[in-house]
């Protein structure tokens, strides 16, 4: 479509000349689809390799990060489907490190304040982030608390070490964004005897033909990202700030893949949202049961968490909500793999739709009430990006105010080819 393919087109950088790319980027790709695959393709701008250069498109490989979560997520809503564990099991007998995570409540004298937990840890708790687990990098008192102990590694690492800290808050008793998707990934290895990869594979990557997706870098360009310089809003490539061969694969953080397969995964999600799912044509008919996927898209926070997560939310839009107003950060909740709106947004989604984002700035959602998903990969570091947010603004807003009238009035679109070039 080419409003689409404007957009993209007009974020990219022509030229790599300090002071003139504050507000582009090296590269960009955007797939929408709908239960049946691509709607709309479009990819703009280069990857760098070393010294050499190529297109950024829809089949180039990027670390996802956080996108990884909520892959991760419906493998877990398959075993619950299957009966191996339910949502509300405490989980702590099946991983003992859980069950052995003490509750920072602050500092005494300079010394951390750190208390038994006796409740519960459910897979709940696990999948909607109310376990009260922290990314250390991002937490100043976990940071405060490493150095304390003497500790060196650290989330980003992809051990287990790196992903065992204190909690910030009793099981429940709010919301607090971090590593918990790796317990649960934990949890899985547990119940399955496979690795995550081995069960990815298996279940999701194998019947989507996700041919490279993967939790190791198979594309040269896929160990690089591009970095906005602090001091003079410029560009330039960096590595991608995790391990490339990982110690373990992470549930939270840790896939690799392109747009044109995370769409894939997203067109299957919806259909799994349709009573039909079992009946699409030369299609895998469904990760999950359409009442399974309903549970996922449902808000999941009690007043108590809710008020956390708002919190978090008005204190950390533009990094976890960018799409959403300001007057919109009310009318939000959390479901299990992401944020879900409430209430419409206005030339946007729909209500009960859900999204997240990733560290290096990539962007999902999917609007089950309009039947469409979407998926932004822009691999750039630090997040958040105000240029990247902008873009995915327009983006979304082409979307819903271009593209779908034209499907719905027959036009044609760019589904069958690549625009943004």
């Amino acid at each position: 479509m080419d409003k689409l393919d404007q957009i993209l087109e007009s974020f990219i950088v022509r030229q790599n000349i300090e002071g003139h790319v504050q507000d582009k980027l090296f590269g960009a790709a955007f797939i929408v689809v709908d239960k049946n695959g691509p709607i709309y393709r479009g990819e703009a701008g280069s990857l760098r390799s070393g010294k050499s250069t190529t297109q950024f498109s829809t089949d180039s490989q990027t670390w996802v990060a956080s996108l990884t979560k909520i892959i991760t997520s419906t493998c877990l809503m398959q075993l619950v489907e299957r009966g191996l564990v339910s949502l509300d099991d405490d989980v702590r007998p099946r991983v003992p490190e859980l069950g052995k995570m003490k509750i920072l409540k602050g500092f005494k004298d300079g010394i951390p304040d750190l208390v038994e937990n006796s409740e519960p840890i459910t897979l709940r708790n696990l999948l909607t982030h109310t376990v009260g687990l922290a990314y250390d990098l991002a937490d100043d008192d976990l940071r405060r608390w490493s150095e304390y102990t003497g500790r060196t590694t650290n989330n980003l690492s992809f051990t287990w070490d790196g992903w065992n800290t204190p909690l910030k808050h009793v099981p429940g008793k709010g919301w607090c964004y971090g590593t918990a998707v790796d317990w649960a990934s934990k949890l899985l290895t547990a119940l399955t005897g496979l690795s995550l990869g081995q069960y990815m594979g298996k279940n999701i990557f194998e019947p989507l033909g996700m041919n490279d997706t993967s939790f190791r870098p198979t594309q040269p360009t896929a160990n690089t990202c591009a970095t906005r310089l602090p001091d003079t809003g410029g560009l330039d490539y960096v590595r991608v700030p995790v391990p490339p061969e990982p110690p373990i694969e992470s549930g939270g953080a840790g896939i690799y893949t392109t747009a044109e397969y995370f769409g894939k995964f997203l067109a299957a999600l919806l259909r799994s949202s349709h009573e039909d799912g079992n009946n699409i044509e030369d299609r895998p008919a469904r990760l999950l049961k359409k009442e399974t996927v309903d549970e996922m898209f449902r808000p999941q926070l009690d007043p108590t968490q809710g008020a956390s997560f708002k919190k978090a939310m008005r204190d950390h839009r533009a990094s976890m909500c960018p799409w959403a107003g300001v007057e919109d950060v009310e009318s939000l909740d959390y479901g299990i793999g992401g944020v879900v709106n409430l209430a419409d947004v206005s030339n946007k989604r729909k209500r009960g739709g859900m999204s997240w984002v990733a560290m290096n700035n990539c962007h999902w959602w999917m609007d089950r009430q309009s039947g469409v998903a979407a998926v932004l990969m822009c691999n750039l570091l630090p997040h958040p990006d105000a240029t990247v947010n902008t873009l995915y603004e327009q983006l979304e807003i082409a979307v819903y105010g271009e593209l779908l009238p034209s499907l719905r009035s027959g036009e044609k679109t760019g589904s069958v080819s690549k625009g943004g070039r």
